[in-house]
């Protein structure tokens, strides 16, 4: 099984691909509810998968889980306003004397049988949205106008796409017509209990300290007069626990590692510094 991370360029240039033999051990992922029951029956009916819920709390991991449970080749796009179709099917690129076509990751997905991973969908382009319907209907094709192909997809072939619908609410939302050519799973913060037992296992640090850590999480996810655009995730959480474990005071890996990434007002930061402190 292969895993190939790819990242857009800005410029109309091939994708740079990063390509890693992934025969190490499977990330950890704690399951909430079925999660994993749903994407293996997608997976098995050839079902598009959409995961929504708030920055940080574990879709891209449950991805790369589930795609080494299954054994799949896993192609992750991290899509930005600037990734277009282009990007995804391909181009022709000048190497030496002659024009080659190159495939894009989607194409290389669709022809291999990978699960390509749309990370933040809501954030591309509208043509990557068109280029992607056929195939998350009883199609299940390609088609590459600039090649006057249609490619029709392995059978192995799988589409997740991921989008935080609280992000700027009403100015980047997935149209309906396209939400409903997915089956989708709502992720969000894990229980009290379920987010310190991910700490420990994820960072080795003490449970005193993890239940501390998500007691001061779920305190600021609670304010929401201060108006933050996203909110404490796992995800800090854990880069916080990674810090005090390995030596840092914890008053200053709270700062750093969950309070500045919130906010760049300094009178609500103080406040959050103040609160933590109390709390740790």
């Amino acid at each position: 099984m292969e895993k190939t991370l790819i990242k857009p360029s800005l410029k109309p240039t091939i994708l740079k691909t990063e390509t890693q033999h992934t025969n190490t051990e499977t990330p950890f992922y704690k399951p909430i509810a079925k999660e994993i029951e749903v994407f293996e029956q997608a997976f098995t009916n050839k079902i598009p998968m959409l995961l929504k819920g708030p920055t940080g709390t574990g879709k891209t991991r449950f991805v790369d889980f589930m795609t080494h449970k299954l054994n799949k080749e896993l192609i992750t796009i991290s899509c930005h306003e600037e990734t277009s179709s282009t990007d995804l099917i391909g181009r022709y690129i000048i190497k030496g004397a002659e024009t080659v076509w190159i495939d894009g990751p989607l194409t290389k997905a669709v022809k291999e049988g990978a699960v390509i991973y749309l990370d933040e969908i809501a954030e591309a382009r509208p043509d990557v949205i068109v280029a992607i319907h056929s195939l998350t209907d009883h199609r299940k094709e390609l088609y590459i106008d600039k090649l006057g192909k249609t490619i029709k997809a392995h059978p192995d072939f799988m589409l997740v796409a991921s989008f935080n619908p609280g992000y700027q609410k009403g100015f980047k939302e997935l149209k309906p017509s396209t939400r409903q050519r997915f089956i989708a799973l709502a992720f969000n913060y894990p229980n009290e209990k379920d987010e310190a037992e991910i700490l420990i296992y994820e960072t080795q640090i003490d449970a005193s300290t993890a239940k501390k850590l998500v007691a001061i999480a779920n305190k600021i996810r609670n304010l929401t007069e201060l108006g933050l655009t996203e909110t404490v995730s796992t995800r800090l959480l854990v880069d916080a626990a990674k810090l005090i474990h390995t030596g840092l005071g914890k008053r200053l890996a709270v700062r750093v590692a969950v309070v500045e990434p919130l906010t760049d007002d300094i009178e609500i930061t103080e406040a959050l510094s103040d609160l933590c402190d109390l709390m740790i």
